[in-house]
């Protein structure tokens, strides 16, 4: 008896064992694909923060002309 119990336990174990693998990779994929969301939203946040700091570096390059401009005019 002992023997038979033992036997449904390790099947029992083994089904178990075999749902939480299937529930990793899931989890896994799901794990994978926010990384991949997260790169591309960093990569976008890099590119729009670059085309803001060029936008700044113009103004301010135009700011800096007219100064001098007003300074020669005086």
């Amino acid at each position: 008896m002992s023997n038979e119990n033992n036997d449904k336990e390790v099947k029992k174990l083994q089904e178990q064992i075999k749902k939480l693998e299937l529930e990793k990779e899931k989890l896994q994929d799901e794990v994978d694909s926010l990384w991949a969301m997260m790169d591309e939203m960093t990569k976008s946040d890099i590119e729009n923060w670059a085309h803001l700091i060029k936008g700044l570096e113009k103004d301010t390059a135009v700011r800096a002309l007219m100064i001098t401009k007003k300074i020669a005019d005086a």
